[in-house]
């Protein structure tokens, strides 16, 4: 396993209302006053400002305090930028710590806000969410009796959080759907385990990551191990599942990126200020020893996904298979303010090795392959020459045996950590790529 050395630590969710921030041997990073040049204030705008603010404390139906006008209109300030950049109060600012540590409470569902309305990234596997059956692309338009409509993405979340135990229910538009559709969801301790991995067929294994976290490098290299364990041998191929997978910290991508490329450039960021380029690469050393990788992906697969997934594909380390990812390619600042909050900016893009910005244009798989679910064709009705009225026998003696149906292995295709995932065959996708690495191990073969 790498150890590489990282010195900026960038969480990249952007979903869960500031679990984006840039660390620096772990403090917060705080600009320096004066590093530039201010503009010369816009005093018509300013004076506008004032005005509109005199007119609501003179004529508003209700008395309004000093300090909430002049919160939400920061509030308004950073909210207009785009949909990740946000202002976080002391309490909204403290939230976002506790989920960088990777347990909070909530219904384990990543958001990010899209015309005034709540939109379902992905839901987080093994949580309230996905139990439920939320998608992503839903979009939530009420949180139990409280319309999403004029809220703010912190606001919004806030709502969805809660003591454990505790029911709320969503009311969802979906796409395909004739009318809302309204869940309940029972909040609950959202403990995450990033990585997850079980052999698919002798030699070929299967390693899914949730999210990325610290600790999901090491975890790629511990389950690698596990899998060669039971496999008896190294590994032919590996299946990389990153689908709704919503993205996490900077360094976790860069280290799974890592674990499979000798050299050469991961990622890098661009900026206007010097803090906020950097240029990331690989350190020596493959885990799978150039085993053929598939990683699949879908529109659920965000941020720090969209990074590795970019990173095998321009070094052509991998298969990417699947569907476009979502397609965020922005880094977001925490700036901590003096009076407890800070601010959550966009300061800068990523670029995969090749210089593709991902930012709203996803990254599109080599090999484009729709979400399917593979079932058994029902044959054993249907009519054949030997139940046929004077049909001719065969001019053997022997009559020939009855083949009885295949019983199904309920037990076949069980993550290790006993989830329930669907086995192989019921996973379309999944099922390709494995078909494709097969492929892609038996050609090596021959040419060797």
């Amino acid at each position: 396993m790498k150890h590489a050395t990282r010195y900026i630590l960038v969480l990249f969710l952007g979903m869960f209302v500031g679990a984006a921030l840039i660390l620096d041997m772990g403090v917060l990073a705080e600009r320096e006053p004066g590093k530039e040049a201010l503009a010369p204030l816009p005093l018509d705008e300013l004076r506008t400002f004032t005005e509109v603010f005199s007119r609501i404390k003179a004529d508003y139906v209700e008395p309004v305090e000093d300090k909430k006008l002049l919160q939400d209109a920061v509030q308004g300030m950073l909210s207009g930028l785009d949909p990740h950049s946000a202002y976080l109060d002391s309490e909204s600012f403290r939230d976002m710590r506790v989920e960088t540590e990777g347990q909070f409470g909530g219904l384990g569902i990543e958001v990010t806000m899209e015309n005034g309305f709540v939109k379902v990234v992905s839901p987080i596997e093994d949580t309230p969410a996905a139990r439920s059956g939320v998608k992503p692309g839903d979009l939530i338009i009420r949180l139990d009796d409280k319309a999403v409509k004029g809220m703010t993405l912190t606001e919004a979340v806030r709502v969805m959080r809660g003591k454990p135990g505790t029911d709320i229910t969503l009311t969802i538009v979906r796409e395909g759907a004739i009318k809302p559709l309204k869940v309940t969801l029972t909040r609950a301790v959202i403990k995450i385990q990033s990585v997850k991995s079980r052999v698919l067929e002798p030699g070929f294994g299967y390693v899914r990551i949730t999210q990325f976290q610290a600790g999901t490098e090491k975890g790629l290299a511990d389950v690698i191990k596990k899998l060669e364990v039971e496999n008896k041998d190294k590994l032919r191929g590996m299946v990389l599942d990153l689908r709704n997978n919503p993205g996490g910290v900077l360094n976790a991508a860069v280290g799974v990126s890592d674990a499979f490329l000798d050299k050469g450039l991961i990622v890098y960021t661009e900026g206007r200020v010097a803090d906020s380029k950097m240029k990331l690469s690989a350190t020596p050393g493959d885990l799978l020893n150039g085993a053929p990788i598939v990683v699949l992906v879908n529109g659920g697969s965000a941020s720090a996904s969209e990074i590795v997934a970019g990173a095998l594909q321009d070094h052509k380390r991998a298969v990417i298979m699947g569907t476009k990812s979502f397609g965020k390619g922005s880094v977001q600042t925490i700036v901590p303010v003096s009076n407890g909050a800070a601010l959550k900016i966009t300061t800068a893009r990523y670029y995969t090795p090749n210089g593709r910005s991902i930012q709203a244009s996803g990254i599109v798989p080599d090999i484009v392959t729709e979400e399917a679910k593979i079932t058994k064709s029902e044959t054993s009705d249907r009519l054949r020459e030997a139940d046929l009225a004077r049909h001719l026998d065969n001019g053997e003696e022997t009559p020939l045996p009855k083949v009885e149906p295949k019983k199904e292995d309920k037990k076949e295709g069980k993550l290790n950590n006993e989830t329930g995932k669907s086995p192989v065959t019921e996973d379309y996708q999944l099922q390709e790529a494995l078909n494709l690495l097969k492929g892609i191990s038996f050609f090596r073969a021959q040419s060797n």
